[in-house]
């Protein structure tokens, strides 16, 4: 019986790669030279730390530019609220990935609602989705990718 996986995934090569573009661009430019401000990374979280709360946006800005030219969607990032402090500035930005029970539950909806002859269930970190006819899943797919769904979705695993 044909099927696929919907999942949210991203590419942290690509994400290492862009917070290391990120930093080189930061040594270059004027208005960032003798200051401390800096990307930290570790495994899923990004740290921006600075001086000043306006130059923690800047390096926000340059941040997303930066994952956007590498292709990864913005739509992952969770951005917390920045920490100031007198002498520092940290905010917290956690990549999200993986189709949480939230999002499982909507995209399963959607499939359901759209009275295709598809069947949608949730498995841990992504939503299988088979069917009987080819067509039919490639209609379920168009469906999703128009849906508006609050993270980005790929669609892999492809069975026939």
């Amino acid at each position: 019986m044909p099927s696929f996986d919907i999942v949210s995934e991203l590419d942290m090569h690509e994400v290492a790669n862009a917070i290391d573009q990120a930093t080189r661009e930061l040594e270059t430019r004027f208005d960032f030279r003798g200051t401390k401000c800096r990307f930290e990374h570790a495994k899923e979280v990004i740290t921006l730390v600075a001086e000043a709360d306006f130059q923690l946006k800047q390096l926000l800005d340059i941040l997303k530019l930066r994952l956007t030219k590498r292709g990864i969607d913005i739509a992952c990032l969770k951005i917390d609220d920045p920490v100031i402090n007198l002498a520092t500035a940290k905010q917290a930005i956690t990549l999200r990935q993986g189709v949480e029970a939230e999002l499982g539950k909507k995209i399963q909806k959607l499939i359901k609602e759209s009275k295709l002859k598809v069947q949608a269930a949730i498995q841990d970190k992504k939503v299988r989705v088979t069917g009987k006819n080819r067509d039919d899943l490639q209609t379920a797919i168009a469906l999703v990718r128009g849906g508006k769904l609050d993270m980005p979705v790929q669609f892999n695993n492809f069975r026939d």
